[in-house]
């Protein structure tokens, strides 16, 4: 995206499935990254097997905990680069995540809201205070979920040992509006908060559960997770200047 071009991007989560398609795409926009993640061997081992150079003078790769509250405010104070945007594509999550609603325990519910809904709280709060050291435009995208907009459809789970998450449908619903209040807050249009928030993004999961969620889009069924990135890029963008605060459904119709 041309008016990308020369422009400095942070990717949180730059290991993972989508921050790492993310960094990719970036990179081949001429924009100069700062890929972070927990684990920087598992983040660069996964960009390798993309294809990107890691040796290349556009991007940079460091390790940052996004739960850690010293980590990211010392990771934000110490930047020497003017950032212009950022996106948070991290999932924290602890061990008994994913569990069935009556047998999610309140403290594995507290922790999976703190560590997830929390983090994205952190990294919020620090972008916003990066902004306003430094006064220079800056674009986050945050990443939210058709299930932080709409009920589960419990239905398509028939079959499978899958469920929907309660705590996944607190966090993203929280995180659209976690965008709203700081935006308002910081009231300046040159500092922008949106989210993008995905239908199922396939990553193998059951044929069964597949076909269901098929059944309900207008045909695509799970989207590959490089159908997510370019709603990323415009947010990122001067095409978006004064869009904030809004939240880009990507689902080919499943929310509907």
């Amino acid at each position: 995206m041309e008016d990308l071009k020369n422009k400095t991007i942070l990717v949180a989560g730059a290991g993972g499935l989508l921050g790492s398609r993310l960094v990719s795409a970036l990179l081949k926009s001429d924009v100069k990254v700062i890929a972070v993640d927990i684990d920087l061997t598992v983040m660069t081992s996964r960009l390798s097997e993309l294809g990107v150079d890691l040796n290349q003078k556009q991007l940079i790769c460091s390790e940052l905990n996004v739960t850690n509250e010293e980590s990211i405010k010392s990771f934000f104070s110490q930047s020497d680069i003017i950032i212009d945007g950022a996106v948070n594509t991290t999932y924290p999550r602890n061990k008994t995540y994913g569990k069935h609603f009556f047998d999610v325990s309140l403290e594995s519910f507290n922790e999976n809201l703190s560590l997830h809904l929390g983090s994205a709280f952190l990294f919020t709060q620090q972008c916003a205070s990066y902004f306003d050291k430094h006064q220079t435009p800056f674009s986050l995208v945050n990443i939210s979920s058709i299930y932080g907009v709409i009920a589960p459809k419990f239905e398509i789970y028939d079959n499978t040992s899958m469920t929907m998450p309660v705590e996944y449908a607190a966090i993203k619903s929280a995180i659209l509006h976690l965008n709203k209040y700081v935006v308002s807050y910081v009231n300046d249009s040159r500092f922008r908060i949106n989210c993008v928030s995905p239908g199922g993004i396939f990553d193998n999961q059951p044929n069964d559960f597949l076909d269901a969620y098929r059944k309900r889009t207008h045909g695509a069924g799970m989207l590959d997770v490089n159908e997510i990135i370019g709603s990323v890029l415009f947010l990122l963008s001067e095409n978006s200047r004064y869009v904030t605060a809004q939240n880009i459904i990507v689902d080919d119709g499943f929310s509907l």
